[in-house]
């Protein structure tokens, strides 16, 4: 393990699992708005050392962070607009429209026709004032200037996306369908505006984040990101770097990404994101993925890269074909890869989503790479002492959840399960059916694993309602959020026994 390259994780610690959109506000959705400060302050009552969240990029149709428009840009839904009131780019009564959207959950349908006017009202009265920089947000043409890579494309693409009705790039006209081709059109002059207010929108979300991330950091609460290894079809970074992907020239993949029958789905699961051209980007030295990655760590402290076994092989998928059983695993780039990126970024902190069924070639790059994996309490149960996510076999460079964003809270997987799980939970732990979200997670804190991360909707003991993602499932995904009376609750009945089982695992912040 000495000899391996990103081997980090020294200290026993633990964290959160929330995604901001969970959040409470009154504004149809979880955001950077005071309601995120409450958590962070929460989690330093509780002795936490860790916040993870998941993607922080621009959503699209099934509003999944994981099918994002950009791998660079952020979601300008996280806004909070309080702060651009204050500022005199909007009243406070343009915001009424909002605070009319549900509390309880996030309704994406009239979110979009609320908060996209707002936003849009806002970034003409910046333009009008001749776009100042706003207080503690950094530097408006520093910001633009320094991400022009990613956030050029990016604003053109998204403005160009709204001008042709949301159509994705693939559908535009040919002089259109690459980024290059666009820049030689007539568009760029005729939605100069619209691009700019993309541009604002991006400072508005990075000068929000990074005051959240350094009031968490003072607080001794680190942040965990998430990348997700491919990137969607429709987005920014195919229409800009279609070079990169296995793609033709005019844009159409030739197989796409996915899994094969799992855990999760009798017929695996087709994603549809375009697969990277490894080979292409090997003689690039991969420098898009060090630029993502380098941006990524602007916004974050540690990065969970999700599919980690994609970079040793993945399931190629024939692009028309119905489902996912028909791919084929295919090399990926290896540890050839990680050593571009050491080179990059020697003091990267990186963990590996290495769940699932994998073959001794992905233990074996983990094992190169020194990063820690990923054990999930829900596998663990109802077969024999050998399963990897017993608690009595866990890897100290590792990272335990009850469950991740994908799975079930522990009470609805608990009671959704068969009685033989159930028994196996009993005699493993020894306890009854009182509340076996708690006996999860303080298997979490027990365990060797060195970090243990724990979810919201566990420690309020909700079940399946609590959800927030079912893999396969279209809709009716991330809209769970919680109230403030939530946070009341666990910041007066529930932050002490956590800071205890902190002192008592030798999990404590510091």
């Amino acid at each position: 393990m000495s000899d391996s390259l990103f081997n980090w994780l020294k200290s026993r610690s633990a964290g959160v699992l929330l995604h901001p959109t969970s959040l409470p506000s009154a504004h149809g959705i979880g955001n950077f708005g005071p309601s995120a400060y409450q958590f962070v302050d929460f989690l330093c009552e509780c002795g936490f050392g860790y916040w993870q969240i998941c993607p922080l990029g621009p959503t699209g149709f099934g509003d999944s962070p994981y099918q994002c428009f950009s791998a660079f840009a952020g979601n300008p839904y996280l806004i909070d607009l309080d702060p651009v009131v204050s500022f005199g780019l909007l009243k406070e009564d343009d915001l009424a429209p909002l605070r009319e959207l549900p509390h309880d959950q996030v309704d994406y349908g009239a979110l979009y026709e609320a908060f996209w006017p707002l936003l849009a009202k806002a970034a003409k009265r910046f333009v009008k004032d001749g776009e100042p920089s706003l207080d503690g947000y950094g530097n408006y043409k520093t910001f633009i200037k320094e991400n022009s890579d990613w956030l050029d494309p990016y604003a053109a693409y998204r403005a160009t996306k709204d001008h042709f009705k949301g159509k994705p790039w693939f559908e535009w006209a040919k002089k259109y369908r690459t980024y290059e081709l666009w820049q030689e059109s007539e568009l760029p002059q005729k939605l100069e505006a619209a691009i700019s207010a993309e541009k604002f929108y991006q400072y508005l979300f990075f000068g929000q984040w990074k005051l959240l991330r350094e009031y968490a950091n003072s607080k001794g609460v680190k942040i965990i990101g998430d990348v997700p290894i491919f990137v969607a079809m429709d987005s920014a970074d195919t229409w800009s770097s279609l070079e990169i992907f296995q793609m033709t020239k005019d844009g159409k993949p030739k197989a796409v990404a996915g899994v094969p029958p799992d855990y999760f789905s009798e017929l695996g699961q087709l994603w549809g994101n375009p697969l990277f051209d490894w080979d292409a980007l090997k003689k690039r030295d991969y420098d898009w993925w060090i630029a993502r990655l380098k941006a990524t760590f602007t916004l974050y402290d540690v990065v969970r890269i999700d599919h980690f076994r994609g970079f040793h092989d993945y399931w190629s998928i024939p692009a028309k074909a119905e489902d996912a059983r028909t791919g084929e695993w295919k090399a990926g780039p290896g540890l050839d890869f990680f050593n571009k990126v050491k080179e990059a970024l020697p003091e990267a902190l990186l963990i590996a989503e290495d769940l699932g069924d994998l073959s001794d070639g992905v233990h074996v790059l983990r094992e190169e790479t020194g990063l820690p994996g990923m054990v999930v309490l829900q596998f663990a149960f109802g077969g024999d002492a050998a399963n990897d996510y017993l608690p009595h076999n866990h890897e100290k460079n590792s990272v335990c959840y009850a469950g991740t964003h994908d799975n079930d809270t522990t009470l609805g997987w608990f009671w959704s399960e068969g009685d033989h799980v159930r028994e196996h939970v009993h005699r493993y732990f020894g306890i009854g059916d009182e509340a076996p979200q708690w006996d999860f997670i303080r298997a979490c804190y027990r365990s060797p694993a060195r970090l243990a991360i724990v979810t919201v909707q566990d420690m309020l003991n909700l079940g399946s309602d609590a959800r927030l993602n079912t893999p396969g499932a279209a809709q009716g995904n991330w809209q769970w959020r919680y109230s403030q009376e939530n946070i009341d609750f666990l910041r007066r009945d529930v932050a002490g026994y956590l800071n205890e089982l902190a002192h008592l695992y030798g999990r404590n912040q510091g």
